[in-house]
């Protein structure tokens, strides 16, 4: 496995591996790999003869200094999970190699970033875009794999490629939860027991709301007001937002369909959790 750490480095190496007519899957992450992530590495395997995952901790997506420099960054273990996983090469490129002094242009991601997360987050959507096509630049990628735990991410992503004629084949995986069905994520390490076991309330929550669309409530209001009020039965559990969306636009919808998805963000002592459930199910 190779660890590179420069575009020039990175897209030589793709180079090659394209003239020798392999195809090349993406992982982007920000590292601190759990099984979510080996997943998305398992995923992109299936659809490229070489996989790559990306690992940089992305300051423009941050919007608290804090929590940038709480977040984990556990390097010599992600690149160790991903030679057990059969990762070809990672990409692990320092702030200033990605941002040298100067850098100023950014990728505006457009109105799918103006509601849910969006509000919550100014500018993080604005930073998602900027790297994500700065990583594409080096790696290259004929696919690239993205959880859909970030589910806003995905759609944005997909727009962005799709308005910017990348040629890449953009590919959701379902989300990992653990065994309890609490979604997988690098932030899950900082909650305590007792914020752990009470953030289980958020896919409980949204399973009792496919449930209620499943019985024939295809009426948005009401799904959205039997989660919530799940969600703010569990006094550990600060509610930012429910919402009820059209899964390729984000818009609102009246009527759930198999095309809605249910979304939710809370917070959970000082660690913030978001989490969603298609109405379709499987």
């Amino acid at each position: 496995m190779q660890l590179l750490t420069t575009p020039n480095e990175m897209r030589a190496w793709s180079r090659a591996r394209r003239r020798d007519g392999r195809r090349i899957g993406v992982v982007p992450t920000m590292g601190a790999l759990h099984a979510g992530h080996l997943e998305l590495v398992r995923a992109a395997a299936e659809r490229a003869d070489d996989v790559v995952v990306t690992i940089f901790v992305n300051p423009l997506q941050f919007n608290q200094s804090a929590d940038f420099d709480s977040y984990p960054r556990p390097i010599d273990d992600d690149v160790r999970q991903c030679e057990a996983a059969g990762v070809a090469a990672v990409y692990a490129p320092t702030a200033s190699v990605m941002y040298p002094d100067g850098f100023q242009t950014h990728v505006e991601p457009g109105d799918l970033a103006d509601r849910l997360e969006g509000p919550m987050r100014p500018g993080h959507f604005r930073g998602v875009t900027t790297v994500v096509t700065k990583l594409f630049g080096a790696v290259e990628p004929d696919v690239a794999m993205f959880g859909r735990k970030d589910f806003q991410q995905l759609a944005i992503i997909t727009r962005m490629v799709a308005d910017l004629d990348m040629g890449i084949e953009i590919v959701g995986v379902p989300i990992v939860r653990e065994h309890d069905g609490l979604a997988l994520s690098s932030r899950n390490v900082r909650l305590t027991d007792r914020d752990r076991s009470a953030a289980l309330v958020l896919s409980r929550s949204l399973q009792s709301g496919r449930a209620a669309y499943e019985r024939g409530d295809t009426d948005a209001s009401s799904l959205i007001d039997l989660v919530r009020s799940s969600i703010e039965a569990e006094p550990r559990a600060r509610l930012e937002y429910v919402e009820l969306v059209d899964s390729a636009t984000l818009r609102d919808v009246d009527r759930a369909d198999d095309h809605s998805v249910l979304l939710t963000a809370a917070w959970f002592g000082d660690v913030r959790l978001i989490d969603n459930l298609p109405l379709e199910a499987g």
